[in-house]
């Protein structure tokens, strides 16, 4: 996923690496406080695009990610955990790898480093020392790091709801015990880039321009705050490795807002500069 021949690639190298390595807008549905619930449905699409700015305001939360990855007959799932602080847009994963058939993980988790146009990996593998870390221009990368990494960076997430063209609210719902309103619509990279922050404007670019398709189903959750909760993004690319496209659902849990997110990025010294193995 990292060096040249990545820059040239979709997400199709996760994959690889991770075997060796969507109430109508009319109305519908709801429930409860009719004058709230009204207000959500009569403008769905504006709740969405407010939605980053939302987790702005909050500050910072934890987050839990899955990736689920499907091709040739095999399902894939990477999973991640980790804080974020959306105000200076850093954030730091604990990346698991899948497990073997047997049940045992061959691989050490990989911890990444989230910042404005770069990735940072630690316990990369191939090649790499494991005390060093990877760089990764994601604006580099043909999927913007929506993919690439195996967790979808929490903001760029939320930014790419800023892309929503069409949104319909489903209703009320919970997600882990916490009253959240549901929507559904598909969101366009292309206008999500336009709007995105400086830091994700590139990276979201480069994904509207190497994804099979620009437009992206969703379904968000938003709580009583407009803060997300849960947003599950249905991503679809070209295989560069095997002809027919791949789908990737990923989906982003955020909760304990507020919590200390201490991420600090890695000296230069400790930024491995070497070749990495394939």
């Amino acid at each position: 996923m990292v060096g040249q021949q990545h820059r040239r690639r979709t997400g199709a190298g996760v994959l690889a690496a991770a075997a060796g390595l969507m109430i109508c807008a009319t109305g519908c549905a709801g429930g409860g406080d009719g004058g709230e619930d009204a207000r959500a449905a009569a403008a769905p699409v504006d709740a969405l695009h407010r939605a980053a700015d939302t987790l702005v305001r909050a500050g910072s939360s934890k987050a839990r990610t899955s990736m689920e990855m499907a091709t040739g007959g095999t399902r894939v799932t990477i999973r991640g955990a980790g804080v974020y602080d959306y105000t200076k847009q850093l954030g730091r994963m604990k990346v698991l790898l899948p497990q073997d058939p047997a049940g045992t993980s061959e691989h050490r988790p990989i911890t990444e480093l989230l910042a404005p146009g770069a990735l940072f990996m630690k316990n990369r593998g191939a090649g790499v020392p494991a005390d060093k870390w990877v760089r990764v221009d994601t604006a580099g990368l043909s999927d913007g790091n929506l993919v690439t990494g195996g967790a979808t960076d929490p903001f760029a997430a939320a930014e790419l709801l800023r892309g929503a063209r069409t949104a319909t609210y489903i209703g009320k719902t919970e997600v882990a015990g916490t009253p959240v309103r549901h929507y559904r619509g598909t969101a366009d990279l292309t206008v999500a880039a336009r709007s995105a922050s400086k830091g994700n404007r590139n990276a979201l670019g480069a994904a509207a321009k190497g994804f099979a398709t620009a437009q992206v189903p969703f379904d968000a959750y938003l709580d009583d705050q407009g803060r997300i909760r849960k947003v599950r993004h249905r991503f679809s690319f070209v295989n560069g490795q095997q002809k027919g496209t791949v789908a990737v659902a990923s989906t982003t849990l955020l909760y304990d807002f507020g919590v200390r997110a201490d991420v600090r990025l890695p000296r230069a010294r400790d930024i491995y500069a070497g070749k990495i193995a394939e």
